[in-house]
């Protein structure tokens, strides 16, 4: 079947010329706009002004081609596909495999790619599978300090010496630079201690490049998101006020230059310090800063492309100090408290105090230091002891009497209507036992119940029960 529609350079040339039709463009601009001679320009005119835009559709656009195979023998070939080289999944051939397979067994020869459209068209074959997309290497960065690579490592890196650790790592994306620091855990006092360290030697970066953990970045909940607010976590507030850009990475391989670069620290730093048998964080980090770092820059750090250092200048030390804290929002209670962590903080009145119920921010140092901040300004405070907890109410037990049935007996019960051959005792039998004695002298001689008793057995001599 031939092409009727038009190519999409077809098109782009008809509403070109459509444009020197209205006069806008002459055909030389015309040429220039379509990136062809003025020669061919003025044929294509030519045709445009026989036949409009249906006029530029190349002439053989949906005929066969000249170097087609016959149909007699491509229904040959496809016939044997089918026979021999077809199946399931598991046990088709492929269109490379086949087509060596008709060479060497049919002697028949055709192209792998021409087998794989026939093969395509009759539904022997299926498109390529889903291979993993193609990951090519993100160029660095041009500048110092464009973007810094931050993340850590869980590693032995005191072999035996010491228990697991993790070592917060910062990498130049343009010239491989290293900052490290060794803790505990990938926290967000780690993270601020290596940044910090950063921000003393180089100055500000621009941006940092994370991973999707919740030290550095967070998905939004249901509802932020239906708020629209953006998650903002702690270390991340701190960048915000250093105007650091974090930037989290959807895989490890794309901040493949710090995750190397653990590599390469979990083989040298550990027998660097396995030689001087450091066991402690306090010696590994004297070591990294005294000797490790300048040695381990100096041999693999290298010049940026550009020379230009994008650094920013680095704030003062009592600047720094107030940006790396913990902050939370709490409220003011009626009391003047404020409660945070289950401690209990009594603020102290001043002549500006907000009211009540005012939001006031809690502010925490990594060495335990607490201060409280209304509108940018400390407060003065003292922490309390917790109000003792209200004793639990005593339990009230109730005498209540027992509860009376009021269920009563239907006329028909066997108790009410006794069977036919005690018809004669029944009546005595129960007024016998419904009779109560009168008085106490009565309940002493025990008429009442002593001839019921003798009612009873009486009765069941005579067979009536």
């Amino acid at each position: 079947m031939r092409r009727t529609a038009l190519s999409k350079r077809e098109l782009r040339r008809g509403g070109v010329l459509a444009r020197v039709k209205s006069g806008e463009l002459r055909l030389k601009d015309a040429a220039a706009v379509l990136r062809i001679s003025y020669r061919q320009a003025k044929r294509l005119w030519k045709r445009y002004q026989a036949g409009g835009t249906a006029a530029l559709k190349h002439g053989n656009a949906g005929g066969k081609s000249n170097r087609a195979r016959p149909a007699k023998e491509r229904k040959k070939i496809l016939k044997l596909v089918r026979e021999k080289y077809s199946g399931d999944q598991q046990t088709r051939f492929g269109p490379t495999l086949a087509a060596e397979h008709l060479a060497s067994e049919d002697q028949l020869q055709v192209h792998p790619e021409t087998l794989r459209r026939w093969m395509l068209a009759e539904g022997l074959w299926s498109k390529a599978r889903n291979r993993k997309p193609h990951r090519k290497r993100r160029e660095r960065r041009a500048h110092f300090g464009e973007l810094v690579q931050l993340d850590g490592s869980f590693h032995q890196w005191y072999q035996k010496r010491g228990p697991q650790a993790c070592l917060m790592n910062m990498v130049d994306d343009a010239t491989s630079t290293v900052e490290a620091h060794l803790g505990d855990e990938e926290t967000i006092w780690a993270a601020v201690h290596v940044l910090r360290q950063w921000i003393q030697k180089y100055g500000m970066p621009l941006a940092l490049y994370t991973d999707w953990k919740n030290v550095y970045a967070r998905e939004p909940t249901e509802k932020e998101l239906l708020h629209g607010r953006v998650p903002v976590t702690q270390f991340g507030r701190m960048c915000q006020k250093l105007d650091i850009r974090i930037i989290p990475a959807n895989s490890p391989e794309a901040k493949g230059r710090v995750e190397r670069s653990h590599g390469t620290h979990q083989d040298r730093l550990i027998k660097k310090m396995g030689r001087h048998n450091l066991g402690t964080h306090k010696e590994a980090n004297r070591f990294l800063q005294e000797q490790y770092l300048d040695e381990h820059n100096e041999r693999f750090a290298r010049p940026p492309a550009e020379p230009e250092d994008y650094h920013r200048k680095a704030p003062g030390a009592r600047e720094l100090e107030q940006v790396f804290c913990l902050e939370t929002e709490r409220s003011i209670s009626n009391d003047w408290v404020v409660r945070y962590e289950n401690r209990y903080f009594q603020l102290e009145r001043s002549s500006d105090y907000p009211p009540r119920q005012a939001q006031v921010t809690v502010c925490e140092w990594e060495d335990g230091r607490i201060e409280i901040r209304y509108q940018g300004k400390a407060r003065p405070h003292r922490e309390i002891a917790a109000p003792a907890p209200k004793p639990p109410r005593p339990m009230r037990l109730v005498e209540k009497p027992p509860r009376r049935s009021h269920w009563k007996p239907a006329a028909n019960h066997p108790w009410r209507r006794p069977e036919a051959g005690s018809a004669a005792a029944g009546p005595c039998l129960r007024s016998a036992l419904n009779a109560r004695p009168s008085g106490r002298a009565g309940l002493r001689s025990g008429s009442g119940p002593q001839q019921g008793k003798e009612l009873l057995t009486k009765g069941k001599e005579r067979g009536h029960f």
